[in-house]
């Protein structure tokens, strides 16, 4: 059974009268969330019988988060709508048209955020399906899992190969069942090499490369599960947040940054959600170096200008009163 969030009733019977001639029904908003809600644990529920029962607390909780964003967007859209009415209602007579103005760009920012609301669906249904992430509570379970099948590939693969040099034929190899001694037999008969192997080098190769990669990410997830996990900070202007839910690492600003501020966060990696109201990615060791380098970046400029401005005061008289210091508000 689903976890359902309350809506705001009275918010959407306000926003049905400032927009429509039409009696609002009591609880239909209710029950059109509702009915999104269950329509999403239909989805929940099919992709766990389709994947390993190890991933149904992920989904689960995913859900969860579905249905409790997609209410706080729901109670903020009425709560615009309820802004200012519609055209039809009030006429064109006084119409505050700057008010209805900025009532629509808060309405486009509802509808993206709803947008992205909707993405979690699309990512209950990769649960299970892809490939190790990092989010993944049992990645590193996964992931020894995957390195001791690699590694039981490459002494198998060499150990064919050694039998094949050996006798010169696959026929009687312990390794091998009769359907996949013709398999391979058949793939070297197709093969354009003067003298095949059952598993040529560049096998071996690439097997091995992905053994040192599976190696390499178990010893990043164990080094971030030993060390102490990080805490946030506070910068001019804003501050870091790590959302460990969502396995984020956000920066969230008192103020809309400027274009240029914009783009060294995009440089940096990172990427704004408008239904967390932050810009924010992978919550990682590299992820906390790029935010800690650009908030000093911040932090010092920051302090510099204090520094401007505490200049010593001049013995001598001066003719004209300096004027006051405004490189911060420019820069915000």
């Amino acid at each position: 059974m689903p976890t359902y969030y309350p809506i705001d009733e009275t918010a959407a019977r306000r926003a049905k009268e400032m927009n429509s001639y039409h009696d609002y029904k009591p609880g239909s908003a209710t029950a059109a969330y509702r009915q999104e809600v269950d329509k999403a644990t239909a989805i929940a529920e099919t992709q766990k019988a389709r994947v390993d029962p190890m991933y149904h607390e992920k989904i689960d909780r995913l859900l969860d988060t579905y249905a409790r964003k997609l209410a706080e967007n729901i109670n903020q859209s009425h709560a615009i709508a309820a802004r200012c009415p519609s055209v039809l209602i009030t006429g064109p007579a006084n119409f505050p048209v700057r008010k209805k103005e900025k009532q629509n760009r808060a309405a486009d920012a509802n509808m993206k955020e709803w947008q992205e609301i909707q993405g979690i669906l699309a990512r209950i249904r990769g649960v299970g399906t892809a490939g190790i992430s990092s989010d993944d509570e049992n990645a590193l379970q996964k992931l020894r899992e995957k390195l001791a099948r690699h590694e039981r590939e490459q002494v198998e693969m060499k150990a064919i190969n050694a039998y094949y040099r050996k006798h010169g034929t696959l026929d009687g190899c312990p390794l091998l069942s009769a359907e996949e001694t013709e398999k391979i037999k058949a793939a070297m008969a197709r093969d354009w090499r003067a003298n095949p192997k059952p598993y040529e080098s560049y096998l071996l190769s690439n097997n091995n490369q992905t053994i040192r990669s599976v190696k390499a990410r178990i010893a990043e997830l164990e080094a971030k599960q030993s060390s102490p996990a990080p805490e946030g900070w506070s910068f001019d202007g804003g501050r870091v947040v790590m959302n460990r839910e969502e396995n984020r690492i956000q920066i969230l600003f008192d103020d809309k940054p400027d274009a240029g501020t914009r783009s060294e966060l995009k440089h940096a990696g990172f990427r704004w959600a408008p239904g967390q109201g932050a810009w924010q990615r992978m919550l990682n060791q590299n992820g906390v170096y790029a935010a800690k380098e650009l908030t000093k970046q911040w932090t010092v400029s920051a302090e510099q200008t204090e520094i401007t401005t505490e200049q010593p005061v001049s013995e001598e008289p001066c003719s004209e009163e300096p004027a006051p210091f405004s490189y911060l508000q420019q820069s915000m």
